[in-house]
């Protein structure tokens, strides 16, 4: 076979709008050699029939074991001993031990479950945007009502949805679905969760790295002592009496819970994100979602909000790539061969926009159904979290859109800061203006009210 440069999976210009390269590499064929920041050389699948294939082709192994010298050398950033000890969980995992170890998780987050904590959820939701947006009682209690009731008065102001809502909002709803205790939950850092972004061993921020790494595995031995002392009816739980019993290694159990806490919320903060981005582009699509989520009656546009979220899930998927896989011995895939141990990356997002699965593929169509997009996977490593990102993202919607009233971008589209991340979209910083235009303040400007 001809042999060709890997085409670059980075820089600003990929990590603002990859989908003209997607869109120019689906045209070409199904599989790509492509590189990473960390030098690893990969293969990308793109197009949908592929991704659905790849993602449901049991040769693809998720072991890390799997891999080759070559893959190790570059991607296998993790130092010893956190490496061995914290990347022992569903993700990196093959049957029978992931069918052994995915048990233990789905409970927690089935539909029902979700859906009967969805009033809480909602609370949660909305005492954010309470302490965002400064709302208080006469009393000095907050308040969701009297929030509602000032937005609809004419409030305006800046703020940013990040900081104020995305980055806390899911973190708090996971908190109560596995268990942590509030007093743990307080104390978590959201800049452990950039341990899953690759800093090499000569990169200048290896230091700051290990730092988080060795503050979040601390963290994680708290959090299983405090549930041996003090046991109860939830996930965490559950998981520490599984390791006790047999069922899996310290290892896996503190692999765990490293995934839920740094897996488990953060791509739900991208994705509202993107979600809310997108909107803000299409003015009559948000507008049209804006007033379907304000109708009290629930009458107008009854599934609407259901419906976009998948289109948004759709449309700028928060997962952008999957993880790592590999091939025991040599393979082909779709007419490449593919060395034993090398690399294989499925692109989600390539998927997502393939227009031999869907009808305008690039337009933004909240009516779009069916709507079978890939933003969760597929096959037996399908995020065991998909019901409860679902509802997260309703909600946050939902709250959102009915508290922000004339809800638009308070910087320039250009302006904003797309993360690095290798597998994921979204921005570290999104700040909105809401209420009437001629009286929103400056950018950079604090909540004004």
């Amino acid at each position: 076979m001809p042999q060709f440069e890997p085409v670059p999976l980075y820089g600003a210009a990929y990590k603002t709008d990859p989908y003209p390269l997607y869109r120019k590499l689906r045209e070409e064929g199904p599989v790509h050699q492509v590189n990473f920041p960390s030098g690893v050389n990969a293969w990308l699948v793109t197009g949908y029939e592929a991704a659905h294939s790849a993602l449901n082709d049991d040769r693809l192994g998720k072991n890390h074991d799997l891999g080759n010298a070559a893959w190790r050398e570059r991607a296998a950033i993790m130092p010893e001993p956190q490496h061995a000890q914290l990347q022992a969980h569903l993700l990196h995992q093959d049957p029978p031990k992931h069918t052994v170890m995915r048990k233990l998780v789905t409970e927690a987050f089935s539909p029902r479950n979700v859906e009967q904590a969805r009033p809480r959820f909602e609370e949660i939701a909305e005492e954010l945007l309470d302490a965002a947006l400064g709302v208080t009682t006469s009393e000095g209690q907050e308040t969701g009502q009297e929030t509602g009731q000032d937005a609809r008065r004419g409030a305006s102001g800046v703020v940013d949805v990040v900081g104020a809502f995305a980055a806390h909002f899911p973190f708090r709803v996971l908190a109560e679905v596995i268990g942590l205790p509030d007093a743990l939950a307080a104390r978590f850092d959201r800049d452990w969760g950039k341990v899953v972004q690759p800093v090499g061993p000569a990169d200048p921020q290896r230091p700051a790295y290990e730092g988080r790494l060795r503050g979040l595995q601390d963290y994680i031995a708290e959090v299983v002592e405090d549930k041996r002392r003090h046991p109860g009816d939830d996930l965490l739980t559950h998981l520490v009496t599984a390791c006790a019993g047999g069922a899996v290694t310290k290892e896996e159990q503190d692999s765990i819970v490293f995934q839920l806490l740094v897996a488990g919320q953060e791509p739900v903060t991208n994705q509202i994100t993107t979600a809310l981005i997108a909107l803000l582009r299409h003015p009559a699509q948000l507008r049209r979602l804006q007033e379907a989520v304000r109708d009290e009656s629930g009458e107008r546009d009854a599934g609407l909000l259901a419906r976009a979220v998948e289109e948004l899930l759709r449309y700028d998927s928060a997962f952008e790539l999957t993880t790592w896989r590999f091939f025991a011995e040599e393979a082909d895939l779709f007419g490449t061969r593919i060395p034993a141990g090398d690399s294989v990356i499925v692109s989600l997002s390539a998927a997502n926009r393939d227009p031999r699965r869907f009808p305008d593929v690039d337009t933004l169509d909240l009516d779009r159904t069916p709507n079978p997009h890939l933003a969760f996977g597929h096959g037996i490593h399908f995020c065991p979290g998909a019901a409860l990102a679902r509802t997260e993202l309703q909600i946050a919607l939902r709250v959102l859109l009915t508290r922000l009233p004339q809800l638009r971008l308070a910087v320039a589209d250009e302006d904003l800061g797309w993360i690095s991340a290798v597998l994921a979209r979204g921005v570290n910083e999104l700040p909105v203006a809401f209420g009437p235009s001629d009286t929103a303040p400056r950018r950079g400007c604090p909540v004004q009210h």
